[in-house]
């Protein structure tokens, strides 16, 4: 079964793709949320009109985000976690982290479009994140997980009145 897409769906497709899927996966689960609809002739033709007029302003969000890929690049990200003995995390990191990190930074990336290796890391060290920012523009993100210094505030000894 064709279909085109309404909206992005992961690990199928983006917006306005024609896609194959089972008649099953069309039928019950993506025309029904609204996610697709039935690629007919005239639906691909109605399809070809909107992707021409939608050519100029895509140039111009995939220049955007390429300035933004580049400022990526350039950043070196460090999070601050609690750390056990080997390097093992209290916890773990995962995409929203590294998002919240990148917010922190100035670029405002939305979670669900960073991609970190095993999906939650679970010891500091290096590592390297996917970042989409546009369908054609993907960034390797390096950052790395550090362990939090404690500071320990010694108390001041308090003398008794007995000296």
């Amino acid at each position: 079964m064709e279909i085109i897409l309404k909206q992005d769906v992961q690990n199928l497709g983006f917006k306005d793709d024609i896609v194959t899927v089972r008649n099953g996966y069309g039928r019950n689960y993506l025309i029904p949320q609204g996610l697709a609809i039935l690629a007919t002739p005239s639906a691909k033709k109605v399809l070809a009109e909107n992707l021409k007029q939608r050519a100029y302003k895509e140039q111009h969000i995939i220049d955007e985000a390429k300035k933004t890929a580049q400022a990526l690049a350039g950043l070196a990200v460090k999070i601050v976690a609690k750390v056990g003995a080997g390097g093992k995390l209290f916890g773990s990191v995962n995409n929203a982290d590294l998002a919240q990190e990148l917010a922190k930074a100035g670029h405002e990336v939305d979670k669900k479009y960073v991609t970190i290796p095993g999906n939650s890391l679970k010891r500091a060290g290096k590592y390297n994140a996917s970042v989409r920012l546009h369908r054609e523009v993907i960034v390797d993100l390096p950052f790395e997980i550090v362990a939090e210094i404690e500071k320990v505030a010694e108390k001041p000894v308090e003398k008794t009145e007995t000296e």
